[in-house]
């Protein structure tokens, strides 16, 4: 399991790498992926795999959010690197693998494997996007110091 994590860590900082996300928010973004991969791998021991996903994904989108208020910068440089590890990539190629070599039931199973998954995250992505930014300000501290500032 740790050899799993770290891998989605690297592999998270190495999709940073080519977003062209700044160097000193490279930590961040590896954390931030590792831990939402982390939540899938204990999540999909007791619940299906579309609620795994959308668990790990609301847990990346809300540390993004974090993140994104603590090092002053837009969310997507830590959400779009860090939901890369959940992004069903296998399951659409072997759907259009199934498709290409003439076996539709397992083409059709990949492919609803595959979308379940993309809108598991999608719905996760929705569900903390839904939470008011104000919270996140004072989760991080930063509520009343904005607000002392605009003074």
């Amino acid at each position: 399991m740790i050899g799993e994590i770290l891998a989605a860590m690297i592999g998270t900082v190495s999709f940073s790498l080519l977003f062209g996300v700044p160097r000193k928010e490279y930590p961040w973004c590896g954390l931030i992926g590792g831990a939402g991969w982390a939540v899938y791998l204990m999540a999909s021991r007791r619940l299906p795999d579309w609620a795994a996903v959308l668990t790990a994904a609301m847990v990346v989108v809300f540390l993004s959010r974090m993140a994104a208020v603590a090092k002053e910068c837009p969310v997507t440089i830590f959400l779009i690197s860090g939901i890369f590890p959940l992004v069903p990539g296998a399951g659409v190629y072997w759907t259009v693998y199934y498709i290409v070599t003439d076996e539709l039931n397992l083409a059709v199973q990949n492919g609803y494997m595959a979308v379940k998954t993309a809108v598991a995250i999608v719905l996760g992505i929705v569900f903390v996007f839904e939470l008011p930014q104000g919270m996140f300000r004072v989760l991080m501290g930063k509520g009343r110091k904005r607000a002392e500032g605009a003074l």
